[in-house]
Formats: C-alpha cells, sequence, structure tokens
C-alpha cells in the first residue's frame, strides 16, 4: 500500500465538518423568519376584530346577519354614523367621557408623579410600611371596593354626579408603583449634583427627574387615558341619566334588548368612541419616541 493510497484512506475516515459560520447564519435566519411570523400572527389576531368592527358599521341589518359570514358590505350603508350620533344623547356622554377622563388622568397623574417622588427622595416614619400598603392596594380588585365606595358615595348625595363617579376612582396606586421604579433607576450622580448646586424638591423635580422620565411618564399617560376613558362597571352604578353618563354607557343604549340587535349603528358608535383614544395614542407615541432618544443620560 503507497503512502497516496494511506493518505487518502486517513482522509475519509475524518469525518467532515460543517460550516460554524454556515450554521449560525442558519440559526439567525430561522429565528428571523419565526419572528416575522409571530408578528404576523399578533397582527391578523389584533387586526381581524378591528377590520370587522369598521366593516360591520357601514353594514345593513340583513347584511350583518348574512350566513355565511361577509368581510365586505354588500352596499355600504354609511346612516349608521348618524343613526348612531342621533338616536342617542351620543354628543353628550362624549363631553361626559372627556369630563371623567381629562379630570381622572390629571388628578392620577399629579398623584403619582408626587408621592413616587415622596416614597424615593423623601425620608420620613413608615415610608416602606406606606409602600407596602401601595403593594396591597395593587392586589385588590376594583370590583372588591364596589359596594363600600358605593354605600359611602350614597351617603354622601354623590349619586349621579361627575364628583361621584371621579373621586372613588382617583387611586393611583399603580401610577405610584411606575413611577418609584422609575426614579430609582435615576443615576444618584445626577441627584447629587443638582443638590450640590443648591435645587430644593420642586426644582429636582422639575428640572431634574422629569425630563429624564419622559418615556415612562407618557406609558403611564397612555395606560391611564386608555383606562379611565373605557371605564364602565362604577360610571354605571353612578350615572342615572345621560348628563353624567360616558360613552360606555351610551353605546348599551343602541342595542335593541327587545329584538334583533341592529349592529351597524352600535358599531359606528363604538368605531367613533375608539377614534379618540387613536389620536391620543398617536400623539403621546411621537413624544415617547422623542423622550427615548433625547432623555439618554450621557456620562
Amino acid at each position: 500500500m503507497t503512502a497516496d493510497t494511506v493518505r487518502d484512506q486517513r482522509t475519509a475516515d475524518v469525518p467532515v465538518t460543517e460550516d460554524p459560520a454556515r450554521d449560525h447564519r442558519r440559526r439567525e435566519a430561522l429565528a428571523t423568519a419565526l419572528g416575522y411570523a409571530a408578528m404576523v400572527a399578533v397582527l391578523v389576531m389584533v387586526a381581524l376584530p378591528l377590520y370587522w368592527m369598521v366593516m360591520t358599521s357601514f353594514k345593513d341589518r340583513p347584511d350583518v346577519y348574512t350566513m355565511p359570514v361577509t368581510w365586505w358590505p354588500g352596499t355600504f350603508h354609511p346612516e349608521n354614523y348618524s343613526e348612531a350620533t342621533t338616536s342617542v344623547p351620543f354628543w353628550t356622554f362624549l363631553r361626559n367621557s372627556v369630563i371623567i377622563t381629562g379630570v381622572l388622568a390629571v388628578v392620577k397623574f399629579g398623584l403619582g408623579v408626587f408621592s413616587a417622588y415622596g416614597l424615593v427622595f423623601l425620608r420620613f416614619p413608615g415610608k416602606n410600611l406606606v409602600f407596602l400598603g401601595i403593594i396591597a392596594a395593587l392586589m385588590v380588585p376594583n370590583q372588591i371596593t364596589v359596594i363600600s365606595n358605593y354605600a359611602l358615595v350614597a351617603e354622601w348625595g354623590w349619586r349621579n354626579s361627575f364628583h361621584g363617579i371621579i373621586v372613588p376612582l382617583a387611586g393611583v396606586a399603580f401610577g405610584t408603583f411606575l413611577m418609584r421604579n422609575h426614579f430609582l433607576s435615576i443615576p444618584t450622580e445626577i441627584i447629587e449634583a443638582a443638590r450640590m448646586d443648591g435645587a430644593g424638591h420642586f426644582r429636582l423635580l422639575w428640572r431634574v427627574v422629569l425630563p429624564v422620565s419622559g418615556p415612562t411618564m407618557v406609558a403611564f399617560a397612555i395606560i391611564t387615558v386608555v383606562t379611565e376613558w373605557n371605564e364602565y362597571l362604577w360610571p354605571f352604578l353612578m350615572a342615572d341619566d345621560a348628563s353624567v353618563a360616558p360613552l360606555p354607557i351610551g353605546l348599551t343604549q343602541l342595542q335593541n334588548n327587545d329584538g334583533l340587535t341592529n349592529w351597524g349603528p352600535v358599531m359606528a358608535g363604538t368605531v367613533l368612541t375608539m377614534l379618540p383614544i387613536l389620536v391620543v395614542f398617536l400623539v403621546l407615541q411621537r413624544h415617547m419616541i422623542k423622550g427615548l432618544t433625547s432623555g439618554a443620560v450621557k456620562g
């Protein structure tokens, strides 16, 4: 057996390994494909109900109940929007929602920021117990306190009034928890430098803490506005008529409980109810991106 034959035999016995770089590229391509597939699936799950709602708002009654289901109106029926705004005092409901949501957003935002600042930057006895109380409040569902709140508000004579709706909803346990955790993440060097420059608590809050808290404040604002805009149970218990009832209560009046509900006007009212929140989200999203890009701390 020649030397070349022996060398060829040894080479044939050695297992051929694939290129590690090629394997890495394959894994990256697979991960990217799975990521896009997941995003498409989530997009379909979110967009499909919205598409159905918008299309149904342009259908007439027979088109809504057609079987099999139609995903496009046979004939567009924009009169659903006029019916949604005229068959019930829609604009009164809209005004009430703006008042309730606006007041609650301002009150919750202010209380959340100030209480979180006190828990982080102030020293007082029992601070940890106060924070534990806030954590405990987060664990208690709002529905548990409905009976006691209702009895108290009714005793004070606040039923069917804005303050009867707003005051019991003004708790800020979540906002305090969120802002406190963010304030704790602010570098201590910035706080110490501001204090060495003679900054008091209000100057420290307005000139140092809040300017670097833009994204968290926007997230807090979005969550608060969406939550209060969609609040249904407590306003339903407090409002006796359309004078203080918000939009979620008004939408239920579009349903015909005596017969077959005409879902066209109901969906039209739902679309009109959703639009203000969509506008608020788009505006705040722009500021969120601005805060993420300009609020970074540079060393």
